[in-house]
């Protein structure tokens, strides 16, 4: 009997209008917006897909997802990332992946109800099973610390330093493996160089990144879209696999 609108647009009537589903595409290379990323060193950069830019609707659904308890857009957002996992199957495959959720800090956990990346991260696993790519998701990170809402580049950095942990009972197991970090939204890249270094002191080599949304840089109009959602991507990835073997 509660009136429902459109988390995006705010349409009434509908919780997610299929204008706004519209934004969420197919995968597309977003790293080149994110400096943060470069300091990693890895061979031709680590890939990163997005499957929206995170402005206008999507921001403002994203914003009602993640702190004002629009659970029921988990569905949609899911299923852009099972539609991205099956696009992205043969670029990340053949070889088996483990698909780790960014960790979120244990207050953001008790107000949203749990980390809700561990849903995109399911998602994105379902979706390169779909495609012929064997994945399976784990939260195996965990962090501690304050959130990153309003931080600029450096102090998003300092915020996550230290603070992205390996769970202990994980570690032994992630020697060896190929490891695809999933977050919500790519800003700065702090949050996936911070999960990269934990994970690859672990032993795990990981070869991309993938969210839900990427921010533009300031003054920077949003992406049209998709230009090249796998080609050479597939070759910085090779070429990232061969460097970390």
């Amino acid at each position: 009997m509660l009136p429902v609108a459109c988390g995006g647009c705010g349409v009434d009537d509908e919780p997610w209008c299929s204008a706004c589903d519209a934004l969420l595409g197919p995968p597309w290379r977003c790293e080149s917006r994110a400096g943060r990323l470069d300091l990693m060193g890895a061979p031709g950069g680590l890939p990163v897909w997005t499957v929206a830019d995170c402005v206008g609707p999507v921001r403002a659904a994203v914003l009602a997802w993640k702190d004002h308890g629009r659970r029921d857009l988990t569905r949609p957002f899911a299923a852009a990332l099972v539609a991205a996992g099956e696009e992205l199957a043969d670029v990340l495959g053949p070889g088996e992946v483990l698909v780790v959720p960014a960790p979120s800090t244990p207050a953001s956990r008790r107000r949203r109800g749990g980390n809700l990346v561990d849903d995109l991260a399911a998602a994105l696993a379902a979706g390169l099973r779909s495609g012929g790519c064997p994945a399976r998701s784990s939260p195996v990170l965990a962090r501690r610390g304050g959130d990153q809402v309003g931080l600029g580049t450096r102090a998003r950095w300092l915020n996550l330093t230290g603070h992205v942990r390996v769970r202990p009972r994980d570690r032994a197991r992630l020697a060896g493996r190929c490891v695809v970090v999933v977050d919500d939204v790519l800003t700065t890249g702090a949050t996936v160089v911070a999960c990269r270094t934990v994970l690859e002191a672990a032993g795990a080599f990981v070869a991309a990144g993938v969210t839900l949304a990427s921010t533009p840089p300031p003054g920077a109009r949003p992406a049209s879209g998709p230009s090249d959602p796998c080609g050479s991507a597939a070759r910085v990835v090779e070429e990232t696999l061969r460097g970390l073997a």
